[in-house]
């Protein structure tokens, strides 16, 4: 990091704040804090919902699952066009007309207490859980890359982020979104650009898409159906769907968004194009890993991408016999990979994977030895070795405030729930003036508590994005089932869904030990169980339902 990359880092830092700062002032009111006013325009929460997606994370894992993985992972993102369309159909009109603060009191109207209690429980264990996650993965790799202590760089983003949002709402959260996806989006393809255009003079974009399909980098779609499987198409589509389903009709951090809109129209709006825009997104940022992967055929990476580690290794007796055989191994790959370039023969294709092999297996002997897993630091290392100086301190400046803009969705929607799920039925009197400072210290309390989480317990993660999906699936599925039969069966009510919904947990928990199904599946066992057991509760014990007549769409 030169002084030029410091400097821009720093006024990319002051300047978000900043606009966040000035863009929330005049949220003194309850409904100025929490829903803004019902004043956003459909543009303002379509970039905000999707900058809650294009977090630091994306930067750092999305990447490196293309550059390891290859371009699979976008199947995971199939599901969410169909989510998309049938929330703007339901969630949108019918938590729009309940005149709802948070998803859960609709819940209360519907059910009863207990169940919106069990649901907003839920909610706070694992969304507080996803704060600390969302602050404490960045914040490990930052501090590697910018020689801070961890725990520092932890503090400075969750400081920086209770300070906009404790001050503006969900207001300064939402229009610091907008910029942050215009300043990723322009990164992210600045990124690609440089990547291709530092291959060798003879390697051609055709090329190195060649080679990347060769390499198995751009393998979008896999049909066969495997349970095991994390992503293919039928995970995508079905176990992703029930996901997102949830994660954008029923957690508090993306209701809020759309609560903010102007009307239900321009609230479906904001669905509509995350609906559009996502799966080109995930993919050119997939695609963005796989043109890294060409570029390190052709630029020798490191033995190992975690650069304490790497200096580390260095001094081990090990290092020099295992940076032989890597720079054996590179050798022959990038051969193999001229020779498909020319001719693309089976001979090629063939010497090409046996090389790729090699190296992997070279690769995995140095992280070992090492201890220090880099598939977080692949983009990283890209960016900071390769990238000129400047543009640097830009991309690690948008990495820093993509995870600040995560966190600040985050901790808004817990201090929200906090405040009227729990707080305003406890002091059912309160004031607009109390509920306002109750949720300003509910902001500092999540705020704290996120770094907190990632300070004691942060240091211990491995693919982010894979992670942070993971912690949502185990909740998600028994949430969704809730709201579906608070949406669409009028005759269960609160009793029977209330335990319904605890089987549901218990069963998602049951097939997590017991079996290897891939945990997009987790959301539709969830849910699922949820809806099997609290209608046949209703029919067997006949509890009389309360709520019968919920608002419809």
């Amino acid at each position: 990091m030169t002084a030029i990359d410091w400097a821009v880092l720093f006024a990319w830092l002051i300047f978000l704040v900043s606009y966040g700062l000035w863009r929330g002032r005049g949220s003194d009111t309850a409904n100025q804090f929490l829903l803004a006013g019902k004043t956003m325009p459909w543009y303002a929460m379509g970039l905000s919902i999707m900058a809650t997606q294009a977090t630091a994370i994306t930067f750092i894992s999305t990447t490196a699952q293309g550059y390891s993985d290859g371009m699979r992972f976008v199947q995971f993102y199939f599901g969410l066009p169909i989510a998309m369309v049938i929330l703007s159909a339901t969630a949108v009109p019918i938590f729009h007309r309940a005149k709802v603060y948070t998803a859960y009191e609709y819940l209360e109207q519907r059910f009863d207490s207990k169940t919106r209690s069990l649901v907003t429980a839920i909610f706070l264990i694992e969304r507080g859980l996803g704060a600390g996650v969302a602050l404490a993965a960045p914040a490990i790799a930052l501090s590697v890359i910018l020689g801070w202590p961890f725990r520092l760089t932890a503090v400075v983003m969750g400081t920086l982020v209770i300070l906009y949002t404790t001050t503006g709402g969900i207001k300064a959260v939402t229009w610091a979104d907008v910029q942050q996806m215009a300043v990723i989006t322009a990164s992210l393809l600045l990124a690609a650009i440089i990547a291709v255009n530092m291959l060798p003079s003879d390697i051609s974009f055709l090329d190195a898409v060649r080679i990347a399909g060769a390499a198995g980098k751009l393998n979008v779609v896999e049909t066969q159906f495997n349970w095991n499987d994390r992503y293919n198409l039928w995970s995508g589509l079905i176990g992703a769907s029930f996901l997102f389903l949830a994660y954008f009709g029923t957690d508090q951090s993306q209701v809020q968004r759309y609560l903010t809109g102007r009307s239900i129209g321009q609230s479906r709006l904001s669905l509509l194009f995350n609906a559009v825009a996502k799966v080109p997104m995930q993919f050119g940022i997939l695609f963005i890993g796989a043109m890294v992967f060409v570029f390190f055929i052709f630029i020798r990476p490191p033995l190992t991408f975690h650069p304490r580690a790497e200096k580390q290794l260095e001094s081990r007796a090990e290092y020099s016999q295992l940076q032989s055989r890597y720079n054996e191994a590179f050798e022959r790959r990038q051969s193999a990979a001229r020779a498909i370039k020319s001719g693309h023969d089976a001979a090629s294709l063939a010497e090409f994977r046996s090389s790729q092999k090699q190296l992997d297996s070279v690769h995995a002997d140095a992280v070992k030895l090492s201890g220090e897993p880099d598939t977080n630091y692949i983009f990283l290392s890209f960016v900071t070795r390769y990238l000129p100086r400047g543009v640097i301190g830009l991309v690690l400046g948008v990495i820093f405030t993509a995870a600040m803009s995560a966190i600040s969705g985050e901790i808004n929607s817990l201090a929200t729930v906090t405040v009227i799920d729990i707080y305003r039925r406890l002091k059912p009197g309160a004031t607009d003036r109390q509920t306002v400072f109750a949720s300003r210290l509910g902001t500092v309390f999540w705020g704290a508590y996120a770094i907190a989480f990632s300070a004691l317990f942060g240091q211990g993660f491995g693919t982010l994005i894979e992670a942070v999906n993971q912690v949502g699936s185990f909740f998600y599925g028994p949430m969704l089932g809730v709201f579906f039969i608070a949406f669409f069966v009028k005759r269960v009510g609160g009793t029977a869904v209330f335990v319904g919904a605890i089987a549901g947990e218990l069963a998602i928990i049951a097939v997590s030990r017991t079996t290897h199904i891939a945990y997009l599946w987790y959301n539709v066992v969830g849910a699922v169980a949820v809806i099997a057991i609290a209608t046949a509760i209703q029919r067997g014990a006949g509890f009389s339902p309360r709520g019968a007549s919920a608002p419809q769409p």
